[in-house]
């Protein structure tokens, strides 16, 4: 047990000093101390958005990264390469027409790749439909793929009869965990088995992508506000498409209520059904933006407090927040799953 909790000890330490070199030694050269700050501070906040921030480019590391496909429909099919952009500073062109990446958005420009603003200072530029393979979408991939190898071998073992051997060890509490504390008393034992895939793929789809987000790797996909609206519409149209006749009547018009006040009770009702979705995608994509950009704050104090009481200081304090933000990977998945189950529950609660 020692053993496990040194290697987990070296691992955290190993992500925070890669995360640390996001400051570059240069910015301290200047004579300026005001200057040297303001500089620190901007590199800080630009690293900080670089690191939650999709992108067509996935870096491993600076200067090491490889290009992802751009794909987009302007009046026909373009396809091109994401290291086109440069960053940004090149503009694309792709039969006859010209592309700018301007604040992690692809607009359409002129050869010149001039945007253009409104009164409010807004882009007007025409935005392509974009189906491109960016950061985010290949590590969703990447991790479906993962969890669909993992689970796949786990389920042939048991199919043969075979000891759980491996990650099923640890997996297979987890399941157990899942079924009997949050589907069955959510959701009953008569109609729990049906959302059993559900609730097992949502809880370890988040969880492994929330610990994914705390690698240097900068990838944020709970970060963004889209993944977590997909996640929770998903939850939202199982609920309602598998609803029966009881849950739309305690919604439109309430047993043992009077009748004006089911009037009144009704729309109430009726917009709590959506509110319950978005309250599912806000706090996941709340909770788990905050907690990285706590943490890359702290790092960044270390590079504006330039003293060794300070770098101790932050460094531990970072260290700390880290650990918290793995209970905090695993607490948001079992929340989602957790409260999905009881959305679930509500719609199929027979008659009493």
């Amino acid at each position: 047990m020692t053993k496990k909790v040194f290697k987990i000890f070296v691992l955290i330490v190993f992500s925070l000093s890669s995360l640390v070199s996001f400051a570059s030694a240069e910015s301290y050269g200047h004579s300026d101390t005001t200057q040297v700050k303001k500089s620190i501070r901007e590199e800080i906040k630009e690293t900080i958005a670089h690191h939650l921030q999709d992108s067509y480019i996935f870096e491993i590391t600076h200067g090491v990264s490889f290009p992802l496909p751009v794909i987009l429909w302007d009046g026909g099919l373009h396809v091109f390469s994401g290291s086109a952009f440069h960053h940004g500073e090149y503009t694309v062109e792709s039969k006859g027409n010209f592309y700018k990446l301007y604040h992690g958005k692809i607009y359409k420009t002129d050869s010149e790749g001039h945007i253009k603003y409104d009164e409010d200072h807004h882009v007007q530029n025409e935005k392509p439909v974009d189906f491109s393979i960016t950061k985010n979408v290949f590590v969703i991939i990447l991790m479906s793929a993962f969890l669909l190898f993992l689970f796949s071998r786990m389920a042939k073992r048991y199919a043969n009869n075979m000891n759980p051997g491996g990650a099923a060890k640890f997996l297979e509490p987890i399941i157990i965990f899942i079924r009997d504390d949050i589907a069955i008393p959510n959701i009953g034992k008569k109609h729990y088995k049906k959302y059993m895939s559900y609730l097992l793929t949502i809880f370890f789809f988040i969880w492994f992508l929330n610990l994914a987000g705390m690698t240097p790797l900068g990838i944020g996909v709970t970060n963004n506000i889209a993944v977590t609206f997909a996640l929770a519409l998903l939850t939202f149209l199982i609920t309602q498409f598998t609803a029966n006749k009881n849950y739309w009547g305690h919604i439109f018009w309430m047993p043992g209520v009077p009748k004006p006040m089911r009037i009144i009770l009704a729309p109430i009702e009726l917009l709590g059904v959506f509110i319950k979705p978005f309250a599912l995608m806000i706090r996941l994509y709340a909770n788990m933006t905050a907690g990285h950009i706590v943490i890359m704050s702290l790092i960044g104090l270390i590079f504006v407090f330039q003293n060794y009481f300070a770098t101790g200081a932050f460094f531990g304090l970072t260290l700390f927040l880290s650990i918290l933000e793995l209970l905090v990977a695993a607490l948001q998945a079992y929340i989602f799953t957790m409260l999905s189950a009881l959305y679930f529950g509500a719609a199929v609660e027979e008659h009493h």
